[in-house]
């Protein structure tokens, strides 16, 4: 119930669709109350202008960019690799007959290297399906023959494929991998998604060493850029769910804190 409440609520608050509905509510009511009607084209007309020529994205992201360092230098042995899924289109995988990756991409390709650099450490792919309408298509099936082509020896991969969402993720992970104490985990994902993923994971008792990736800024909260309303809306939506996410994975206590960060020693 939870999950499914969030993706329909994700609808209505996702940026670009409350701009659209800001537009079509005010065109309306010109037709009724131009007064109002007007109002709310203006309105808009100014947010979507604010979001394409400032960096309101940035002023989100890179808070949460900045939280988790990537670890330097890199442990000497570690014991497990957790890549969180969100890099392959499981559908267009299959409807294709060839992997689909998004902009996430680079948690696969750090998969594949730490793989290399780490041959004795034991491989997790955690990734089920995140949508409510193809729910069939799991990620960790799409993600296998990817990584074969890709060179891997997937016989060293467990692939997850219950998860739908990051709570899930670290649940249905550490049932498998069963980490024990004083084991050196690296969990990759976006940096910008970090502090949430470590947070659940945390929160299960699992401490793991952060391997940030994918990074959508360049640290900076003005980060000069033409005026793009289509790219504005998704640095803006991106970091505008993962701060909602955070305050809601706090309140159903899917975290250990509201914003996870390092800890001392």
């Amino acid at each position: 119930m939870t999950f499914a409440f969030s993706k329909l609520l994700w609808l209505l608050v996702e940026p670009g669709n409350l701009l659209l509905l800001l537009l079509a509510l005010g065109a309306l009511l010109l037709f009724r109350r131009r007064r109002g009607g007007r109002r709310l084209v203006g309105s808009a007309a100014v947010a979507g202008i604010a979001v394409a020529v400032l960096p309101l994205g940035a002023w989100l992201l890179v808070p949460l960019e900045a939280r988790f360092p990537p670890p330097v230098p890199l442990p000497a042995e570690v014991d497990g690799i957790v890549v969180l899924g969100g890099a392959v289109d499981a559908y267009l995988t299959e409807a294709r007959e060839q992997p689909a990756l998004n902009e996430q991409a680079e948690r696969v390709v750090a998969l594949v290297d730490l793989a290399r650099r780490y041959p004795q450490a034991r491989l997790f792919y955690s990734g089920g399906s995140g949508s409510l309408w193809s729910a069939a298509y799991r990620e960790a099936d799409a993600a296998r023959p990817l990584l074969a082509r890709l060179g891997l020896d997937t016989s060293r991969v467990v692939f997850e494929r219950e998860s739908r969402n990051t709570h899930e993720n670290a649940v249905q992970t550490l049932a498998l991998a069963q980490p024990e104490a004083g084991e050196t985990w690296l969990l990759v994902t976006s940096a910008w998604h970090m502090p949430r993923a470590v947070g659940c994971f945390r929160r299960l008792g699992w401490a793991v060493t952060p391997y940030p990736v994918d990074y959508q800024t360049d640290g900076t909260f003005a980060a000069a850029r033409a005026p793009d309303l289509t790219g504005g809306l998704a640095a803006l939506g991106r970091g505008l769910r993962e701060w909602i996410g955070l305050a809601a994975y706090r309140w159903f206590d899917y975290t250990d804190s509201l914003f996870p960060g390092p800890q001392p020693g």
